[in-house]
């Protein structure tokens, strides 16, 4: 067999390990850009708005306090609210723990501004410390669509920027009293610089261990891949007998089992191919030699004697037939695989055609002592290609006669079924080992149990098992060893679709 050829794709050229390896860097360097991105250049903003969000939500707790009592008891003022020991307790203890929890300065004022409860938690609350005018935010206040405003302001003493949140108690349009909640807005500068500091010390580290790692496992990813490459490469120029090592992980062991059964495979193939060539080249010699034998006899010898030149042409016709049955064999076969062979269905009844080819047969049968039963059924009507049907039961009857035992027995059998048309052709020859019965319709084998020459190439089984495929017809074979072997095949189209 010629050394397979190697196919390079362009610009696959780039070694695996390598690839692996720039693609965890990559992967590496891309998550810290994304985290460089929010945690450095959004950092500010996040924080903003996050604190916006978590001040909103406290504010609308203690509202959503305020307004149920006035709902439920129809309290008028803030007063009157906290006139009630059970309603006081509860807005406070929400002004208290939201406070604490929040690190909010709370302050809660009647429609007048005046302070009625307040909880103080910075150390400078620009509410409590009036670093901003509260009549302006209570104006502010009714002035707005519902009732609420957020404002961000700068604390005249200490410079820092800072959220004031303001809502009406009640209805915004009459305010029953005010919600003003201040929060910090703790300056991330600093906070930043030290963030980045620690964020460049951990990238490097980082970077550096991805860059170790990434090339262990890409080492030990590849490595499987390159011991199968190179067992591959050994086996592309010929060697069947390479070892393919696939330890490492699941993948590249399947890969590795893979090639190894099309390791054996084709060798199989290759021993295969050396014996048909073997058997060919067998074929062809002896008819050549026996047609250039009785051709220089005739030349020599028997040229003026008519009985020897007329039995001495006979001998060479028939050699002749035989090296035309191994070619038309050969070229059958050929164009059946290849796909340019069609089928050519006909509708006609199997039996009259089965006891048409026994007829053919019975002058082989009286000629060289061999005994064919034909066993027909009724009349069934098939639908296929008739002339390679007639093809795979000359084929059947061939083999069994060149296989059969020493009686010369070789049994034909139609039968009948409700789907179809089942054609056995059975042998009483030495039979098959269960081994090799898988093997026996491949183009490449040959049984040894025969106890003649055998008359053909070996080639048609395969194309018995070419046709039958074309028609997609069910086909096998029982043997026993000892007794024999039945090969059959099924009929299903049984009329015109």
């Amino acid at each position: 067999m010629k050394p397979i050829k190697q196919f390079r794709r362009v610009g696959s050229r780039i070694p695996l390990r390598f690839t692996i390896w720039l693609y965890f860097v990559l992967f590496t360097v891309a998550v810290f850009a994304l985290i460089w991105v929010f945690q450095i250049f959004f950092f500010e903003k996040f924080y903003e708005k996050m604190r916006i969000q978590s001040t909103a939500a406290s504010m609308d707790s203690i509202a959503e306090i305020y307004n149920s009592a006035d709902r439920q008891k129809n309290y008028e003022t803030v007063l009157e609210i906290l006139s009630d020991d059970e309603e006081k307790e509860k807005l406070y203890a929400a002004v208290k723990d939201t406070g604490d929890a929040e690190d909010l300065c709370v302050e809660v004022l009647d429609k007048y501004g005046r302070e009625m409860m307040k909880k103080h938690v910075m150390g400078e609350c620009i509410i409590h410390d009036r670093g901003i005018n509260s009549g302006v935010l209570l104006n502010s206040i009714d002035d707005s669509e519902n009732g609420v405003i957020i404002k961000k302001v700068k604390h005249p003493r200490n410079g820092s920027y800072m959220l004031v949140y303001g809502c009406a108690l009640g209805d915004p349009k009459a305010p029953d009293g005010y919600l003003l909640l201040n929060a910090a807005l703790v300056p991330v500068g600093a906070t930043v610089k030290i963030i980045k500091s620690q964020l460049m010390t951990i990238t490097i580290i980082l970077i550096v261990l991805a860059f170790i790692i990434s090339l262990y496992l890409s080492k030990r990813i590849s490595a499987p891949i390159d011991r199968i490459t190179k067992s591959a490469e050994i086996l592309a120029k010929g060697d069947f007998n390479t070892k393919f090592d696939g330890r490492g992980y699941l993948e590249a062991k399947k890969l590795a089992d893979t090639l190894t059964y099309a390791e054996k495979e084709l060798s199989k193939v290759d021993t295969m191919q050396r014996d048909l060539i073997a058997n060919v080249s067998h074929d062809l010699r002896t008819p050549l030699t026996m047609l250039k034998a009785y051709a220089e006899m005739i030349r020599d010898l028997s040229g003026d004697n008519p009985v020897k030149r007329n039995e001495h042409l006979e001998i060479i016709i028939s050699e002749t037939d035989r090296l035309a049955l191994l070619v038309n064999d050969m070229l059958d076969l050929s164009k059946l695989e290849s796909g340019k062979q069609k089928l050519n269905p006909t509708e006609f009844g199997i039996s009259a055609k089965l006891g048409e080819i026994m007829d053919r047969f019975r002058g082989l049968s009286e000629k060289n002592g061999y005994h064919i039963h034909f066993t027909p059924d009724e009349e069934r009507m098939v639908y296929c290609d008739v002339v390679k049907i007639e093809q795979v039961i000359y084929n059947l009857i061939n083999n069994a006669i060149n296989y059969t035992g020493e009686d010369k027995q070789v049994f034909v059998r139609q039968i009948n079924t409700e789907d179809g048309v089942l054609v056995e052709v059975e042998d009483t020859g030495d039979g098959i080992e269960e081994d090799k019965i898988k093997l026996i319709f491949d183009k490449y084998y040959r049984s040894e149990n025969h106890k003649r020459e055998v008359v053909g190439t070996g080639l048609g089984l395969s194309i018995v098992k070419a046709v039958l495929k074309m028609h997609n017809y069910d086909y096998g074979v029982r043997s026993t060893l000892g007794k024999g072997s039945t090969f059959w095949f099924k009929i299903s189209n049984l009329e015109k679709k």
